[in-house]
C-alpha cells in the first residue's frame, strides 16, 4: 500500500525537459513555513536549484504565510539550503557543468513527517521536441484504451 505524501507537483518539468537524474534532498525550513506546507501553501512551480559555494539552494519557491500566524513569520520566498550528502553535490557539479544542463524541484512530499523535495537535473527541450512529445503521448493514450477495450 502507497500512500500519497505529495504536497506540490511540478507537472511541466516532464513536458518542459528531460529528465536525465533524479535527486531526493531535505530542506532547511523555519517553523511557519512547515506549518504552512501542511495547509498545502507552496507552489514548486516557477522554482529552480543553483548551486553556490558547493551547496544547493531552492531559488524561486513560494511558501505562503501561515494563517495562524503570530509574533513570528518569514519571507515567502526566501531561498531555501538542500540537505544532501558531499558525494551527491560532487556528483551533481559534474553533471551541471556540461552545456545546458539545469536542476529542477519535480515534487514536494512528506517523508516520515519531514519535508523532503524530488529534483532532477534536466535538460531543456526544443519547441519541436514538446510536440513529438506530446503527440507520442497522445498515441501511447489512444493504444492504451483501444487495448483496454478489447478485453
Amino acid at each position: 500500500m502507497t500512500v500519497n505524501n505529495n504536497i506540490s507537483v511540478n507537472r511541466k518539468a516532464t513536458f518542459e525537459y528531460d529528465l536525465i537524474e533524479k535527486y531526493e534532498a531535505g530542506i532547511i525550513l523555519k517553523g511557519s513555513e512547515v506549518k504552512s506546507i501542511r495547509e498545502s501553501k507552496v507552489n514548486i512551480k516557477e522554482s529552480y536549484i543553483k548551486l553556490k559555494d558547493s551547496e544547493l539552494f531552492v531559488i524561486g519557491m513560494n511558501i505562503s504565510e501561515y494563517s495562524h500566524r503570530g509574533y513570528s513569520t518569514h519571507n515567502p520566498m526566501r531561498e531555501k539550503k538542500l540537505l544532501l550528502n558531499r558525494k551527491e553535490i560532487d556528483s551533481i557539479k559534474k553533471e551541471i557543468n556540461e552545456r545546458g544542463r539545469t536542476m529542477i524541484p519535480l515534487r514536494l512530499y512528506f517523508k516520515k513527517g519531514i519535508v523532503k523535495m524530488q529534483f532532477a537535473i534536466a535538460k531543456g527541450r526544443k519547441f519541436r521536441d514538446k510536440r513529438n512529445y506530446k503527440k507520442d503521448k497522445d498515441i501511447k493514450r489512444e493504444i492504451d484504451r483501444t487495448m483496454k477495450g478489447k478485453k
